[in-house]
């Protein structure tokens, strides 16, 4: 199918407006980043540390990342990636938590959690930093999952051309961050009745823009 490019860009527009919530920045125990194919999530991150939003940053991410992506020149977690990213951007590796168990969003909370138990930290408040396109599937989320603590859930400030040009610049491609938000947006319409995170109203014109693009091909990331 011939593809208008600004059409692309319009209706992926609309459906990356609509998954970045945008909550107001507070301090908080820990910055909590949940694992992604996307480097510029632990840039975010580090910022966020040294403008000291928290004295702590947990990477919690056990799929393992091929050559070339995260910056890796091995294949590596997501956490330990996101580790070498944060040190050598100055931050101390003692400040650091690690899970390099979870592979999915439900499983960095619940193995985040079992390490802070296990490590004996009795935080309450957390940062959740995502993606810009999955910051209201992770808040969903730990409504559910993190439902006994405090947490806002955030992303680095990008507007939808932002991200796509920070995306190019670490070989991830519009197309794939396009079918990553075509199955975000399938997940908080289903996972809702499996009790995988708290539903949330879907305007008509983003489940709209979210059919143009599946009749465009992305269906990349489609859950089962």
């Amino acid at each position: 199918m011939q593809m208008d490019e600004n059409l692309v860009d319009h209706y992926a527009e609309i459906l990356y407006d609509y998954h970045f919530l945008k909550h107001p920045l507070q301090k908080a125990d820990a910055i909590f980043v949940l694992g992604s194919h996307d480097p510029s999530v632990a840039d975010y991150a580090v910022q966020l540390f040294q403008e000291g939003w928290a004295k702590y940053i947990i990477f919690s991410g056990g799929v393992i990342r091929p050559i070339g992506e995260l910056r890796n020149i091995t294949p590596k977690s997501e956490a330990n990636a996101f580790f070498d990213i944060a040190v050598e951007a100055g931050v101390p590796a003692e400040a650091i938590i690690l899970d390099n168990k979870a592979t999915n969003t439900g499983e960095n909370f619940s193995c985040t959690r079992k390490i802070l138990q296990e490590k004996g930290f009795d935080f309450k408040n957390f940062i959740l930093v995502q993606k810009p396109y999955m910051v209201r599937r992770t808040y969903a989320t730990a409504l559910v999952q993190f439902a006994e603590f405090s947490f806002i859930s955030v992303a680095a400030p990008d507007t939808y051309d932002d991200y796509i040009a920070k995306c190019s610049e670490n070989n991830i491609s519009k197309e794939r961050v396009i079918s990553n938000m075509t199955g975000d947006l399938q997940r908080l319409k289903v996972y809702p009745e499996k009790g995988f995170l708290v539903a949330m109203d879907i305007p008509e014109e983003v489940w709209a823009a979210y059919e143009k693009l599946i009749e465009l091909g992305f269906v990349g990331r489609m859950a089962n």
